[in-house]
């Protein structure tokens, strides 16, 4: 197919307004649903005619008839205005089958989003999803990626973000660690085992301000990711800090016991999407998870 010699067009608006003229009639209906006045529909319709050099319409009386090079020009207009509103109708609606992808970190992933995705399933068994776990953080758009949650205080560059869900620091152990139902003090977790990761300063900066115990002079095992460290709190090797969205599911079921939680909400986890509307499915995926973030 050629290309378009753009600056030998009419111009859009002009285009617009005479296919509405001759779909609708006259230039007042044409003028109602373009929401301007029916003197700049004419208006709007005598430039393209002095644009192309004929005449499109003429007034019969009351009427407004087409001329025949009027009807070829607007039935070529409204076949391809209705194309594109189809093309576009359905590429917001998600007319592709592609699955909601979505891009989180591997243990967001595993210990919030996938206790969550039966639900999510039963809700809308129609809907597929992809996720893609991953430590570092993808580029939304040319990873064709629906939207992301990432952690953190919501600002990042290039990306709309709205809170999902508190990921405020707490302290873990499992039951086993611990000699009767009390939470231990400051006191008692310096003598404690710790399982943290070696590249989360955050977490031994929060124990010194909010506790005051120096990373220092704890007794500290390093796990490689923050997955393998949940683990092996778990598994009741030591205290762990950690996002209370992480381990929510683990205190109820009585894996980990609750030992301190500071109280404030931040940082957080953050639904981040790419600029422009979400396809339709992605939509329902990003409603249902902030209305089921509790």
């Amino acid at each position: 197919m050629a290309e378009p010699e753009w600056i030998l067009m009419p111009p859009l608006a002009a285009l617009r307004a005479f296919e509405a003229t001759a779909r609708l009639g006259g230039f007042t209906a044409a003028g109602r649903a373009l929401n301007v006045t029916h003197a700049a529909v004419a208006q709007q319709v005598r430039a393209l005619e002095a644009h192309l050099g004929l005449s499109l319409a003429v007034r019969d009386g009351r009427s407004l008839r087409l001329t025949a090079d009027g009807e070829r020009l607007a039935t070529q207009l409204t076949t391809s205005f209705g194309d594109i509103r189809t093309l576009i109708d359905a590429m917001r609606a998600g007319g592709d089958d592609r699955p909601v992808t979505i891009t989180l970190t591997p243990t967001f992933a595993s210990s919030w989003l996938m206790p969550r995705l039966g639900r999510l399933w039963a809700a809308h068994p129609d809907i597929a999803v992809s996720l893609r776990p991953e430590p570092r953080v993808l580029d939304l758009v040319r990873e064709r990626i629906d939207f992301g949650i990432r952690f953190g205080r919501g600002t990042w560059p290039g990306v709309e973000a709205r809170f999902l869900t508190s990921a405020r620091y707490v302290i873990v152990g499992a039951p086993a660690l611990f000699s009767d139902a009390t939470p231990p003090g400051a006191e008692a977790m310096a003598v404690l085992p710790w399982v943290l990761e070696p590249d989360w300063p955050e977490q031994r900066h929060w124990l010194l301000t909010t506790l005051g115990l120096d990373p220092e002079a704890l007794r500290i095992t390093e796990f490689a990711t923050e997955d393998l460290a949940l683990q092996a709190a778990r598994q009741g090797y030591g205290l762990h800090v950690s996002s209370l969205a992480l381990v929510e599911e683990d205190i109820r079921a009585e894996r980990l016991r609750l030992v301190f939680q500071s109280d404030d909400p931040n940082p957080g986890y953050y639904i981040v999407t790419p600029p422009g509307p979400l396809r339709k499915p992605a939509r329902t995926v990003l409603r249902w998870l902030t209305e089921n973030a509790g």
